[in-house]
């Protein structure tokens, strides 16, 4: 039997209700979820309207203003600079599958981790981790450039082939950098490559 995600309904006072609980819980309880890979759903109480990103943008922002910051506040208004842009849709897949590519990195040290700490891994202990991480700091600069390296060039070759599409789609729209098609042979004014003068000299010559 499938299990079915946790219903949390948000009222009008702003509390949170976990129907499987039965009891009210805090934004704190709602990020526990989340550590703890906890699937659930947040909606309005009155309209059942979606209202779980909206919840995690909150505790993103908690945790934003709290000592450690994740994003810069630069990073931060990048994002906000595509929100619009014809590249939105393209970005937010990107950022999924960056997000996606760096938990399997971390995965990978994770295993790594077991070596060094009685096969169980390192605890969960900020300390420790800390410690670890500053050890395995010139591993983790190489992978991430090397990463970094792939992404351009999947980057550019997605470029690539979307301008080729695009080409196909719409030959006769300018696009830029686009090559001026040469003109067909015998039109007035085509210009003689250095082939066609060669044979025509040769022409010439044996005449």
């Amino acid at each position: 039997m499938a299990v079915t995600s946790r219903l949390i309904k948000k009222y009008p006072n702003r509390r949170l209700y976990d129907t499987r609980t039965s009891a009210y819980i805090t934004l704190s309880d709602v990020k526990q979820l989340v550590l703890d890979n906890e699937e659930f759903k947040v909606v309005d109480a009155k309209t059942d309207e979606d209202l779980t990103r909206s919840i995690l943008l909150q505790i993103i922002l908690e945790e934003e203003a709290g000592g450690s910051p994740l994003f810069s506040a630069q990073m931060l208004s990048q994002i906000i600079r595509f929100y619009g842009d014809a590249m939105q849709g393209m970005m937010g897949a990107y950022l999924e599958k960056t997000m996606q590519a760096f938990l399997e990195i971390q995965g990978k040290f994770h295993e790594q981790s077991k070596t060094f700490y009685e096969g169980k891994g390192l605890p969960a202990n900020p300390e420790l981790w800390t410690q670890f991480m500053q050890v395995q700091a010139p591993m983790v600069q190489g992978m991430m450039s090397h990463y970094i390296d792939q992404s351009k060039q999947m980057f550019v070759q997605m470029q690539e082939q979307m301008q080729n599409q695009a080409r196909t789609m719409w030959p006769g729209f300018p696009f830029p950098g686009a090559g001026v098609q040469p003109p067909v042979n015998g039109a007035s004014g085509a210009a003689r490559t250095p082939e066609t003068a060669s044979v025509g000299s040769g022409r010439k010559t044996a005449g």
